[in-house]
């Protein structure tokens, strides 16, 4: 596997994870883990952070 493709792969991980946190704040889908509700601010984090994961993995792979 080339560099190229690894970024380009997890890229599109991230953002397929952001994509879906995303689509849980919108529709209001909650999340129970442990029997404890996820916030949905902890969805926008979420967001941010796999998002921006994804546009570094994006660049990376068209640089290289």
């Amino acid at each position: 596997m080339t560099i190229r493709t690894f970024c380009t792969l997890a890229a599109a991980i991230f953002a397929l994870i952001a994509l879906l946190q995303l689509i849980r704040i919108v529709m209001g889908w909650s999340v129970t883990l442990n029997g404890v509700d996820v916030p949905f601010w902890a969805s926008w984090i979420t967001v941010i952070v796999a998002g921006a994961l994804s546009f570094v993995g994006f660049r990376a792979a068209v640089r290289s």
